[in-house]
Parts: structure tokens; C-alpha cells; sequence
């Protein structure tokens, strides 16, 4: 057993609501330290206070990073391994996903500007994170990355519009790649792929879209962030050095590939 197990530091995008703050309070409560980021500077500030308060200042820090800027992403990492250490544990959580007034945008009907914003945050970004952490892992031979993809990304999508489907699908691209290049160093790299998760980007549990989710999911109720937050918790542990390169639906059934 390695002196640092379970004391690793562990990287969110997206960290500060959601998915990425229920995920931040599990590896919290698993021992490690966490640094969190969004481009949300209130959402920001108020998941720094929350996760201070409940496991101490000096255990965590929230920052202010936009995906669209590699010099952020980077200036963001350089600061966390000044001043927590080099991350062991990588999870890329943040995600944009725009949608028409009646639904998703037709392929006919989408903006290139649209498209490239959207695979700028969801995929590049989670790229220049990966850039930003493998070596140090490569170096001391052990790493997890998590990428959060999508259901929509898994199977025909009903409400994301193209740009998201899209940059999601290509995150399990993206994580073959690393398993192919770093799984000989003790790197694993997996996506998990929510289905309908009540956080603020799917809006009220009354909505049309949700009431009709709810409808097709075998488990009888929407998903919570910490459904997600407990896989995205195990990947990161020790004891899921050999699962890579996996891709696991929580979903409560809606999609169940064979």
C-alpha cells in the first residue's frame, strides 16, 4: 500500500455545482484534497465557502477558470501544484450545452460559432486539462482521469442539440486514447455517462422535458448528482486500477446497451 493512498489531489471542472460539487464532497470525505473550477464566479464563491466549512480551508480551493482559455487552464494548474501538490486524480465535469426555444437546434440551423464554443469547452478543454496532469502522473506512476460524458452521447439523443451530442460522443474517443498511451504508466482513463441528473443545466424536476424523462426510466425517478458522484468517486480510488477504459451508464435504466 502506498503511503499516500487515499490522500491524492483531485482536479473538477465544473466543480462548484452539480455533478462536480456532489463529486468534490465524496473525494473530500475519501481523504483526498480538491481544487475546483468554473467560469461562474458566484457559483465560485459559494462552493469554496460551502467546502471549507465543511472540511476546513486548507483542504480544498475553488478558482475562477474559463475552458476557452488555455492560459487560464493553465496559470489554474500551475497554481494547484504549488500549492497542493500534482494532481493524482483528474475529472472533467464542465459542459455547455445550448439548446433552440423549441428544442434542439437543427444541424441545418446551427451556428459555427455555436459548434466550435461548445467542442472549445467540452472537449478541448478537457484535452488541455488532460495536458496539464499527465506527465507528473506518467512520473509517479498512477493517475485516474474521469471524463463526464452523456447519455446523449451514448444512444439517439431526445433533447441535447448536435454541438453537445457531438463533443460528448468524442470524449470516449478521447479516453481510448489515453488508455492506449498511459495505461502502461498506472493511468486509467473512463467515462461516465449520465442520464437525466436534476442539477441547475436540466432545470426544474417539473419541467416538460424532465416529466417526460422521468417516463422512460425504468428506475421510476430522476437521476441526483450524487448518484453520478459515487462512480465518478470509485473510478478515482484504488481500487478501480483495473477498470479502464470503460464506459458506465448511470442512467436508472433509460439506456441499457448490449
Amino acid at each position: 500500500m502506498s503511503a499516500d493512498r487515499g490522500h491524492r489531489i483531485a482536479v473538477i471542472s465544473g466543480g462548484t455545482t452539480g455533478i462536480g460539487l456532489a463529486t468534490a464532497f465524496r473525494l473530500l470525505k475519501a481523504g483526498h484534497r480538491v481544487a475546483v473550477f468554473s467560469h461562474g464566479r458566484e457559483s465560485v464563491m459559494a462552493a469554496g465557502a460551502a467546502l471549507a466549512e465543511a472540511f476546513g480551508p486548507e483542504r480544498s480551493i475553488a478558482r475562477q477558470v474559463d475552458l476557452r482559455e488555455p492560459g487560464a487552464i493553465e496559470y489554474f494548474f500551475a497554481e494547484v501544484a504549488d500549492v497542493m501538490g500534482a494532481p493524482g486524480i483528474l475529472v472533467c465535469n464542465a459542459g455547455i450545452s445550448p439548446k433552440g426555444p423549441e428544442g434542439p437546434i437543427d444541424v441545418a440551423d446551427l451556428a459555427l460559432e455555436e459548434w466550435n464554443d461548445v467542442l472549445t469547452v467540452n472537449l478541448t478543454g478537457p484535452m488541455l486539462c488532460c495536458r496539464a496532469v499527465l506527465p507528473a502522473m506518467k512520473e509517479k506512476g498512477f493517475g485516474r482521469v474521469i471524463f463526464v460524458g452523456s447519455l446523449a452521447g451514448r444512444t439517439r439523443p431526445r433533447i441535447a442539440g448536435p454541438s453537445y451530442v457531438a463533443s460528448k460522443a468524442a470524449l470516449s474517443g478521447l479516453s481510448r486514447v489515453l488508455v492506449a498511451q498511459y495505461g502502461p504508466y498506472g493511468i486509467t482513463s473512463n467515462v461516465v455517462a449520465p442520464g437525466r441528473i436534476l442539477t441547475p443545466l436540466t432545470g426544474s424536476p417539473e419541467s416538460k422535458n424532465n416529466i417526460n424523462a422521468l417516463a422512460r426510466i425504468p428506475a421510476g425517478r430522476l437521476g441526483d448528482p450524487d448518484d453520478v458522484a459515487a462512480v465518478i468517486a470509485f473510478l478515482a480510488s484504488e481500487d478501480a486500477g483495473f477498470v479502464n477504459g470503460a464506459i458506465i451508464d448511470v442512467n436508472g435504466g433509460e439506456f441499457a446497451p448490449s
